[in-house]
C-alpha cells in the first residue's frame, strides 16, 4: 500500500497531514526526524500503537514483544508505526489492599491517555495492545471515544500451573490462603501453590475478567476473531500480532470505525457470550461503560433479559473445570459463537475488523473431537445464563451476581456489617464469620472506595475455609472472579451516596431470592426512612489527586461506573 494512496478520493494519511504536512509543519517533522524517521516515513499513514506494557505483573509483561511484531505488519502494509505507553494496574497484585482502589480508576485513565495522545498526534489509525482486567475495557473505551480506524489485540492467557497433576491459578492461591488460615493446610502447601500458580506471561487463566473481556473484544468485532484465544507464550501470538498491523491499514483504507462495530446488537451479543460462559460480572460493568461511551441505550434490564434466555454452555473456572487454554484447544471462541448463532442466541450479521461478519467468522470453527469444554445447546450446563441482576429495597438500582448452578438460590441471615474490605477480611481470617451470616462490605463503591475494588482475596478466603456455600456476601464494590456461593456486588446506589447499604445495622435480616431476582433487608419503609434521616456520609478517603477526581466524576455501577457519559445516539443501532 503506497504512502499516498487515495481510496475513494480520500488520502490514507489525511488525518496526520494536519500534524506533519506542509511548510508550516516543518518543526514537527524536525522533531520526528530526531527519532529516526525520514520524509518517506512521515508521508505514510501514521499508525498509533497504544501499548499497556508493564513489568508489574505477568499479564502485560510480554506486550513489547508483540508491539515489535505489530510494527512489522504496519510497515509491510505501508504505514509508519509510532508506539506509546499508558498506565496499568495489576489486580492480582493489588488485591486485598487499598491499592486495588486504583484498578477501576485505571480503566478511565487508560481511555483518557489513549484519547489524549491520539488526538494530539492526529494518527490515521490505531492498534491497542491490552492483556489484563482493566486494560482491555480501557483500550476499547478509548477506541470508541476516538472513533478512528483501529483494533485491539489481547496479549493472551497465562498457562495454568500444575501441582500434583491439578491445575492451579491465581484463585488457587487465594483459596489456599483461606485454607491455611482455617488450619486445613500447612504453610508448606500454601507455598507450593504460590510457587506454581503463575508460570509465565499472560492474564489470569480462568474465565475471570481478562478472558471474559477478551472474548467480548472479539464478539464486538474490535479484535480479529481467534486472535485473542491464542495463549501469551504461543508462537502463533507473534504471527497474529503481525497480521493485526496489516489489518489496521486496511481499516484505514476502508474507513471502518468503531461506531460501525460497537452497536446495540454487538453489545447484546457480547453479554450473551459472557453469560454463556459464566463470565465475570465485570462484563456487566464494562459493557454498560461501552454503551455510555458510545451513546447507546443499554441497561441492566437488557442484560438480565439476555442472561435469562441464554444457557451456560462453557464449563469454565472458577465455577467450572476448565481454563482459557482448554477452551482454545477445544475450538475457541469461534466454536462458542457458532453454537450461539446456530441457536439464535446472538446475531451473526454484525461486522468485524476482519471484513467478515461475526457469523462468517464463526463458520470457520473447528471443534476438537471429544471435547467437553463447550457443550451443545441441547445439553447445557445450566438452562439460563450465569449473570443475574437482583433488585429490591437493598438495591433499588440493581445488584449483580454470577451463577453456575451450584449455589443456593435463597439465603436469609443476619448482616455482619463492615465499612471496609480490610475489616471484613480480618473478621474472616479470625474465623468470626458463621454459616448463615451475610457479610456486608460497604463504602467500597465508585465514589466511596473510591474505585469499587474487587474482593477476590476476601471471597476466596471464605471458600478456602469451606464457607462458600453457607455465607452470603453483599457489597457496593465488586465480587467476580473466585465466586462459588452467593457473592452479590455492584449494589446501586452505593452506601456513600446514601444507598440502603449505608443504613444497615449489625444483625439486620437480609433475604435474597435469586429466582425472584430480589434482594431485601427485612425493614419497613418507615424504619428505613428514619435511618436515612439520621445517616451521615463518612469523610472521603481522598480529597485531592486522581482518586478524588474519579470520585467526583464517576457514575454509579448501573451506568458502568464511567466518567464519560455521552448523549444517546440519534438512532440507536
Amino acid at each position: 500500500m503506497a504512502d499516498s494512496t487515495a481510496v475513494n478520493g480520500r488520502a490514507l494519511n489525511e488525518n496526520s497531514r494536519t500534524l506533519v504536512g506542509g511548510v508550516s509543519r516543518a518543526g514537527a517533522r524536525a522533531m520526528f526526524k530526531a527519532t529516526g524517521l525520514g520524509d518517506e516515513d512521515l508521508e505514510k499513514p501514521l499508525i498509533a500503537i497504544a501499548n499497556t506494557w508493564t513489568e508489574v505483573g505477568p499479564c502485560n509483561i510480554h506486550l513489547r514483544r508483540l508491539a515489535t511484531k505489530v510494527k512489522e505488519g504496519i510497515r509491510a502494509a505501508g504505514g509508519t508505526p509510532l508506539e506509546f505507553n499508558t498506565v496499568t494496574i495489576n489486580d492480582g497484585i493489588t488485591m486485598g489492599t487499598a491499592g486495588m482502589k486504583a484498578s477501576l480508576i485505571s480503566r478511565e485513565m487508560i481511555a483518557d491517555s489513549i484519547e489524549l495522545v491520539t488526538r494530539a498526534n492526529y494518527f490515521d489509525g490505531i492498534v491497542a495492545l491490552c492483556s489484563c482486567d482493566k486494560t482491555i475495557p480501557g483500550t476499547i473505551m478509548g477506541l470508541i471515544r476516538l472513533n478512528i480506524p483501529g483494533l485491539v489485540l489481547y496479549g493472551g492467557t497465562i498457562l495454568p500451573g500444575d501441582l500434583d497433576g491439578e491445575p492451579q491459578d491465581i484463585v488457587s492461591v487465594y483459596e489456599a490462603i483461606g485454607a491455611y488460615s482455617a488450619g486445613k493446610i500447612p504453610a508448606e502447601r500454601l507455598k507450593q501453590v504460590e510457587d506454581v500458580a503463575c508460570p509465565g506471561p499472560g492474564a489470569c487463566g480462568g474465565q475471570y475478567t481478562a478472558n471474559t473481556m477478551a472474548n467480548i473484544s472479539q464478539i464486538l468485532g474490535l479484535c480479529p476473531m481467534g486472535f485473542a484465544d491464542i495463549p501469551a507464550v504461543d508462537e502463533q501470538k507473534d504471527e497474529v500480532a503481525r497480521q493485526a498491523g496489516e489489518i489496521v491499514l486496511r481499516l484505514v483504507a476502508e474507513d471502518l470505525r468503531p461506531d460501525r462495530l460497537v452497536t446495540r446488537k454487538s453489545l447484546e451479543n457480547s453479554i450473551a457470550a459472557s453469560t454463556s460462559t459464566v463470565g465475570s460480572t465485570n462484563s456487566i460493568l464494562h459493557t454498560l461503560a461501552f454503551a455510555r461511551e458510545a451513546g447507546i441505550e443499554f441497561t441492566l434490564d437488557d442484560i438480565e433479559a439476555i442472561s435469562r434466555r441464554t444457557p451456560v454452555i462453557a464449563d469454565m473456572r472458577p465455577t467450572g473445570r476448565y481454563v482459557a487454554l482448554d477452551m482454545y484447544r477445544a475450538g475457541g471462541l469461534r466454536l462458542l459463537a457458532q453454537r450461539l448463532i446456530d441457536g439464535g442466541l446472538i446475531d451473526g450479521s454484525t461486522p468485524t475488523v476482519t471484513g467478515r461478519t461475526l457469523g462468517e467468522e464463526a463458520a470457520g470453527a473447528q471443534e476438537r473431537p471429544g471435547q467437553d469444554v463447550i457443550v451443545s445447546l441441547d445439553k447445557p450446563l445450566k438452562e439460563t445464563g450465569g449473570l443475574t441482576v437482583l433488585r429490591g429495597n437493598l438495591a433499588p438500582d440493581g445488584a449483580a451476581v454470577k451463577l453456575k448452578g451450584i449455589e443456593p438460590l435463597r439465603h436469609r441471615g443476619p448482616a455482619r456489617v463492615f465499612d471496609s474490605e480490610e475489616d471484613a477480611f480480618v473478621a474472616i481470617d479470625n474465623q468470626e464469620i458463621r454459616p448463615g451470616d451475610v457479610v456486608v462490605i460497604r463504602y467500597e463503591g465508585p465514589v466511596g472506595g473510591p474505585g469499587m475494588r474487587e474482593m477476590l482475596q476476601t471471597t476466596a478466603a471464605l471458600v478456602g475455609q469451606g464457607l462458600g456455600q453457607d455465607v452470603m456476601m453483599v457489597t457496593d464494590g465488586r465480587f467476580s472472579g473466585g465466586t462459588r456461593g452467593l457473592m452479590i456486588g455492584h449494589v446501586a446506589p452505593e452506601a456513600m451516596l446514601g444507598g440502603p447499604l449505608g443504613l444497615l445495622q449489625e444483625g439486620d435480616i437480609i433475604s435474597v431470592d435469586v429466582e425472584a431476582r430480589s434482594i431485601d433487608v427485612e425493614l419497613d419503609d418507615a424504619e428505613l426512612a428514619r435511618r436515612r434521616a439520621e445517616w451521615r456520609a463518612p469523610p472521603p478517603h481522598f480529597t485531592t489527586g486522581v482518586m478524588a477526581k474519579y470520585a467526583r466524576t464517576a457514575a454509579q455501577a448501573d451506568d458502568g461506573a464511567a466518567t464519560n457519559i455521552v448523549p444517546l445516539r440519534e438512532k440507536v443501532r
